[in-house]
């Protein structure tokens, strides 16, 4: 069995180059920027027509399916049918294969302003049974004008056009302004929830130095049962001056979570400042180190402060969680999972994550000693901001483009022609 756990204090840079550069599709894009993120990277022009790729381990055909806008995250139905929530606030599904021009009914109010937003979705363990939808969203805060706070909702999928009996179940206590700050979700095997909060910049409402503030949810990682409430073994449970929802601190922005399919271990990609994008693995009661320390910089250069950079030069700290590995310059890691399945077996037991800034799919391959030793850069030439990718249940992979112009990608392999 493959032990992907990296000895204690073990650090691996991720350096952005590809193991075996695919072959680029003929018809370079032109390319523009988004009027929403003006910092974002240049993004192209997505072909609608289904495009190949070769490298040197596997032959790949990318479907795109257009129509979308920013959109956000992913769940599979049970008969197939895929959920995909926008950043806007608009929940759509595509039924049979067709994405329906009609969201869904039954989403709350969204607050989009300053790169808010709907964002994440997951379907309750038991949803055969009960049609539970589970998502997070910001909406306005009561404490602080232009501010949002960040929220866990749950509604039943009535099976035609629309989420009913939605309610929230739990709403977090930070609050965010201009920056972008994300939650994501996950069931773990028992049946609870993890959902993860990231934390204030300091020049907005709030302070980074919240992420270590366990009086706060902000900058946490919480474990929740699935109504919204505490579980009794949470860590911090009858620690006086926590929240008793609180997992694990010191998280920056997280972007995706996913438990080892071997190991059972929940791990989550976190964005840094300027460089120090991680790969954590979370434990209970641990502290991954923001603000204290980061392989990251200010985006001034600096090693420390200036509102972005972390509060120590020194990376490592007692008490604090090295990543598993890091990313320099920064990727933006998004949306990340293990394959599993066995349409594309040279890939079966490697990590794919998608990459904003990086505007690409990372294949990180790992060592039976749990380290990493090889990566591949997938779909760079797409120029687009990936957002989300998750395993099918038809073992197929699944990919959002983070773009006005947004698109589900489908990602299937293709047998070699026999010379």
């Amino acid at each position: 069995m493959l032990n992907l756990t990296a000895p204690r204090g073990f650090v691996a840079v991720a350096v952005l180059a590809m193991l075996a550069a695919p072959l680029a599709p003929a018809g370079a894009q032109e390319t523009e920027r988004r009027t929403d993120c003006p910092d974002c990277p240049l993004s192209g022009a997505l072909s609608p027509e289904p495009q190949v790729f070769h490298t040197q381990e596997q032959t790949f055909r990318v479907v795109p399916m257009k129509g979308l806008n920013r959109p956000w995250s992913l769940a599979f139905l049970p008969n197939g049918d895929i959920l995909i929530t926008e950043h806007g606030g608009q929940l759509r599904i595509v039924r049979d294969g067709v994405l329906d021009p009609e969201p869904l009914a039954g989403i709350p109010e969204v607050f989009t302003p300053r790169r808010k937003g709907l964002m994440d979705i997951a379907l309750h363990p038991r949803y055969e049974e009960n049609q539970f939808v589970y998502f997070t969203y910001h909406r306005a805060s009561p404490r602080h004008r232009l501010a949002a706070t960040t929220v866990l909702a749950r509604g039943k999928f009535d099976g035609r056009g629309a989420l009913v009996e939605t309610r929230d179940l739990f709403v977090a206590d930070a609050d965010y302004m201009g920056a972008a700050q994300t939650s994501r979700i996950i069931f773990a095997p028992d049946g609870k929830l993890f959902m993860v909060v990231g934390q204030p910049a300091r020049y907005e409402v709030g302070s980074a130095d919240y992420a270590q503030d366990p009086s706060n949810h902000a900058g946490k990682m919480l474990r929740l049962n699935d109504d919204g409430s505490v579980p009794d073994d949470n860590p911090f449970v009858d620690t006086p001056g926590h929240r008793p929802e609180i997992y694990a601190l010191g998280i920056r922005n997280a972007n995706s979570l996913a438990f080892h399919p071997e190991t059972g271990e929940l791990w989550e990609t976190e964005n840094g400042p300027q460089g120090g994008d991680e790969v954590n693995i979370i434990r209970a009661g641990a502290n991954y180190g923001w603000p204290v320390v980061s392989y990251g910089r200010a985006y001034s250069g600096e090693l420390t402060g200036t509102h972005s950079g972390p509060q120590q030069t020194a990376r490592q700290a007692e008490g604090i969680e090295d990543p598993i590995f890091f990313w320099n310059p920064s990727i933006s890691p998004a949306g990340m999972f293990f394959y599993t399945g066995d349409k594309f077996p040279n890939w079966r037991g490697d990590l794919f994550v998608g990459a904003l800034r990086g505007a690409e799919i990372q294949r990180l391959i790992f060592n039976d000693r749990g380290l990493l030793v090889r990566q591949q850069s997938l779909l760079r030439e797409l120029k687009q901001r990936i957002r989300e990718v998750k395993q099918g249940p038809d073992g197929l992979i699944y990919a959002l483009t983070d773009e006005d112009d947004g698109a589900l990608l489908r990602i299937e392999p293709v047998e070699e022609q026999a010379q």
